[in-house]
């Protein structure tokens, strides 16, 4: 197998740790919307945006796993994460008690995920045999 070949494979551990980890933060958010508002409100953040942001978590993560929408999906991480990274953690550091450390991490791997796309194994490229959006064609890397 080409090396070009095989880096098609690189985004799917990506993909799937990714989806786990943005799936476990989003379940505590959807298992209690009345918290969850209350700490957005906390933080001076609208409470309204508890829904929309936990189920960004939830489908986005489920979506990042199978691999199908994967630069929407992407696209909407960004913006949490960079909007998580300045406007709720940036105070308290890179590391340590609310650091925004790991938001940094997730903003990094989900602009990979947005450059490279879903890559192998999975929906769009096995099933659709293309990207949704942007559509892309799979046919060069069998």
């Amino acid at each position: 197998m080409s090396l070009e070949k095989a880096s098609s494979f690189a985004p799917l551990p990506i993909r799937v740790i990714a989806g786990i980890a943005f799936i476990m933060h989003g379940l505590p958010k959807i298992s209690n919307v009345h918290g969850t508002q209350g700490f957005f409100g906390s933080q001076g953040l609208p409470p309204e945006l508890a829904l929309p942001v936990s189920l960004l978590e939830l489908i986005g993560g489920i979506a990042l796993i199978v691999g199908i929408l994967t630069r929407i999906a992407s696209i909407l991480f960004i913006i949490e994460m960079m909007s998580t990274t300045f406007i709720l953690k940036f105070s308290h550091g890179f590391s340590g008690p609310g650091g925004f450390e790991l938001d940094v991490i997730m903003l990094s791997i989900t602009i990979s995920l947005l450059l490279s796309g879903p890559g192998r194994i999975s929906i769009e490229r096995d099933l659709l045999k293309r990207e949704i959006f942007p559509k892309s064609n799979y046919r060069n890397l069998k």
